[in-house]
This record gives structure tokens, sequence and C-alpha cells, in this order.
């Protein structure tokens, strides 16, 4: 099983549908929730959010405003990236959680999820971080990985952080050790380098000055 299903949480009960609008009212009160589920005979029909929750009659039932639910959920199965990304495409702090049976489980916040998140070794680990950019038809994750190790470094993660319909870039953790062989690399395999770094600056500086003494000596 995932390590992330150990952050499901059902400290709050979901809604049922014969709830009033009132008691969703108070669990957006009281808790940072942007969406809270909803369950119909313990079946999960969809998310009540806070805007519209405070919009309704207090003594109404929620299940009158069922057409107004969002409806996303993650799988208990899914990896922490694909969640995250459910959060993302939702604009939610929080997302319901089903099994493949569709059975509700309980819930993700998204303070647990960028906890995990902070535990994975991309972010536990020492390290330098590293954005590169390339043609999107040119670029290639196992010669990235290959340019990396053979300046005796590892790859501690990598990820797509931009993209277009010409380039890519992708943002790399890597271990400890020589940043500016690993830069120079790079650039013979013709990545242009995104971000920037101490060493490298420091010979583009020194580079500089060479470049005005060599004026100054031709004077």
């Amino acid at each position: 099983m995932n390590e992330i299903t150990a952050y499901i949480t059902r400290e709050i009960n979901a809604l049922s549908v014969t709830d009033t609008v009132e008691k969703a009212q108070d669990i957006f009160l009281n808790l940072p929730f942007s969406h809270f589920p909803v369950l119909e005979d313990g079946v999960y029909i969809g998310c009540t959010n806070a805007e519209d929750a405070d919009l309704q009659d207090p003594d109404r039932k929620i299940g009158e405003f069922r057409f107004n639910f969002d409806r996303f959920f993650v799988r208990n199965k899914m990896s922490w990236l694909d969640v995250l990304e459910v959060f993302a495409k939702n604009e939610t702090n929080l997302v319901p959680v089903l099994d493949e049976k569709n059975n509700y489980m309980g819930y993700y916040e998204m303070e647990d999820v960028i906890r995990f998140f902070h535990e994975t070794p991309f972010l536990r680990e020492d390290g330098g971080i590293l954005v590169v950019e390339k043609g999107i038809r040119d670029y290639s994750m196992g010669e990235i990985a290959q340019i990396v190790e053979s300046n005796n470094a590892k790859l501690l993660g990598a990820f797509i952080s931009y993209s277009d319909l010409n380039k890519v870039q992708v943002t790399l953790k890597m271990s400890l050790g020589g940043m500016n062989e690993i830069i120079q690399s790079f650039r013979r395999y013709n990545y242009e380098i995104i971000s920037e770094h101490q060493e490298d600056a420091y010979i583009n500086n020194l580079k500089d000055r060479s470049d005005y003494l060599d004026k100054y000596l031709n004077i």
C-alpha cells in the first residue's frame, strides 16, 4: 500500500444529504477547509464548498443543493503526485479518498500531502538544485541522469517544471558535488542552464575580468 495512505483521516465525519446547511456552515466556520465530502446512504456523491454553503438557507437540507457539488476524489492506491495533481486542478485543500469499490475511506488534507512531500529524499536530503532547458524533441531523462552521474553525483529527483510547444525545463535535485562540472557537462550537451549558481557566476565573473584585461592590454 502506498505510504501516503497513512495520511487518510476521518477526524471529522463526512456530511450527509440529510444534514442541514447550518451544519456545513459550522464546519467551514471552525475549520480551514475549502470543501467537505457529502455522503448519501454512506456513498460519496460529491463535495460542498465553503462559498456555496455560506449562501444557502441554513435550515434547508444540504442534499437539496447536490447539483452544486464538486465531484472530485482520489483512489487510495494513487501515488502522492497524482493526489497532488487533484488538489491543484480543483483548487482545494481537502480531497475525499475512495477505495477500488468506491467505498468512502476518509480524506486527505493539503497540509498532510505537503508534509509527505517534505519527507521525500527530494526535499529532505542535502543537495543542489539545477534547472536545465532544451528543445522538447531533444531532451532525454536518461541523458540527464547520465550527465549527472558521470560527474560522480546522484540524482535525487527530477520533474518537468515548465514546457511549451518548443522547449522543456527540467528541475533536478542532486547530491552535493562538483556543481560547476555538471553545469559545464550540460552545456556540452546543448542544455541551457536556467537557474543561477554561485560557482557558475564566479567563472563568468572571471571571464568578464579577463576580457576587460585583454581589452586594456590591447589599447
